[in-house]
């Protein structure tokens, strides 16, 4: 992909525009991608957090894209102050999963960035998952475990069940993950053709980690630090959505034996033709 690069920015006498005329769009003096960038952030009553969300993202990214879930507070109109930019659409269905759907169909970009709209991620961050992408990988999956992560909003319970959860998908997919329910994740657009994603709740992080382990796709771990919600209260409930995300990954095992037993029979209809 030759759009996919990372060049140095010149010249390097202080004065680099937050863009670049023509292809490159400045990261700092010394750094400029090609790709355009999109960032979805899935928010329903979140006008008190969206100011410490919109602060941390960098001025380079191509665009926004807020899904609004529908709420009854002032938070597109705060979007719309924040980044007058920024790309509202309405979600008509319900849930995290069916918000991200509906914002991932609205982006222009190259790369989509999954961003939560509570305060709990850093959006300086982008620049990691964006410099994976374009250094080779297909999917930057963010950790809170991995060598440089944490978290300040994880009670033992919840540690205790990513951990099992986590240590199941390695297992019975083969992956080498070390934090399997994070919604910080960055991605090239071609991905959504090979992991078709297809359920509503919290669980659309497992199944994204799933499916594009399934796929064969490149995927990277990168550090990251999730910090408290800033303001309001989450609609995470460890035990109901731990049942979920454990139903998912029961059903994707299931489809993938499913496929193995259908291959003979598939291999033998072609050769049948062949013949």
């Amino acid at each position: 992909m030759s759009s996919s690069v990372v060049r140095p920015v010149f010249p390097d006498d202080g004065t680099t525009p937050a863009r670049i005329p023509g292809q490159y769009r400045a990261i700092s003096t010394h750094l400029a991608i090609a790709p355009r960038v999109s960032v979805v952030i899935p928010a329903m009553n979140e006008a008190e957090n969206l100011p410490y969300v919109f602060k941390t993202l960098p001025e380079w990214i191509h665009e926004v894209v807020l899904v609004d879930g529908n709420s009854t507070d002032d938070t597109v109109e705060v979007a719309r102050e924040l980044w007058p930019e920024v790309v509202v659409v309405p979600q008509h269905g319900k849930g995290k999963g069916d918000a991200l759907i509906t914002g991932f169909e609205a982006c222009s970009g190259d790369i989509i960035v999954m961003v939560d709209a509570d305060g709990s991620a850093d959006g300086q961050e982008i620049v990691s998952y964006v410099s994976a992408l374009v250094s080779g990988a297909d999917f930057a999956k963010g950790s809170r475990f991995a060598n440089g992560g944490g978290t300040d909003d994880m009670t033992p319970i919840r540690k205790l069940g990513n951990w099992a959860l986590c240590s199941v998908v390695n297992a019975k997919f083969g992956a080498r993950y070390t934090d399997l329910c994070y919604g910080y994740n960055a991605f090239w657009r071609h991905c959504l053709d090979e992991i078709d994603l297809d359920c509503t709740g919290f669980e659309v992080e497992t199944l994204m980690n799933i499916r594009v382990v399934k796929a064969g796709l490149k995927v990277q771990e990168i550090p990251s630090h999730e910090y408290l919600r800033i303001h309001g209260a989450s609609n995470l409930r460890a035990v109901r959505d731990g049942l979920r995300v454990l139903r998912v990954i029961l059903a994707e095992r299931s489809n993938r034996r499913a496929r193995r037993r259908s291959a003979p029979a598939r291999l033998n209809l072609v050769r049948g033709d062949k013949s």
